[in-house]
């Protein structure tokens, strides 16, 4: 995976495209999880395998509903359903989960893993953007200063 360019614009095609893509891997999530309830078999192997599903079958998929409501804020701001000023305050994406413990994606059936790994990979992309989003708003301030700075003067001599 290479890494986005720290600067980021956000524009509701790249919205729209991220959230079609979330979409269709919570699908997949839903589905490879499901599956993975009919892991059969008893004995501590088959025990620590459906522990190892059931964990990282609640993370994927709270990992992907937060970045999905994060798409679904965005959208809502470029539709215009939601002001800037609501985006920035209730629009947040919240931090990452840990990674997934090796020894647990070891206990997962490789496509699950897989999937794992593709939705960490996912919400890193979404986290990218909406660092990048929110650190255009911290210069703003620096830049009000300046422009007060230029008007004291301007009206000063």
């Amino acid at each position: 995976m290479t890494d986005m360019p720290h600067t980021a614009t956000i524009s509701p095609s790249i919205i729209e495209t991220l959230y079609e893509d979330a979409l269709v891997l919570a699908d997949e999530a839903r589905a490879a999880f499901d599956l993975g309830e009919s892991v059969g078999g008893l004995g501590e192997d088959a025990s620590m395998m459906r522990m190892a599903m059931s964990c990282e079958a609640l993370r994927t998929t709270t990992r992907m509903m937060h970045a999905i409501a994060w798409l679904l804020n965005q959208k809502a701001y470029f539709s215009g359903e939601m002001t800037e000023f609501q985006l920035r305050h209730h629009g947040r994406l919240p931090p990452a989960q840990a990674a997934p413990e090796a020894a647990q994606m070891r206990l997962l059936p490789h496509y699950v893993a897989d999937l794992v790994e593709r939705s960490v990979a996912f919400y890193a992309r979404v986290e990218r953007l909406d660092k990048a989003w929110r650190a255009s708003f911290a210069l703003q301030p620096a830049a009000v200063h300046r422009l007060r700075e230029r008007l004291g003067c301007a009206f000063a001599g």
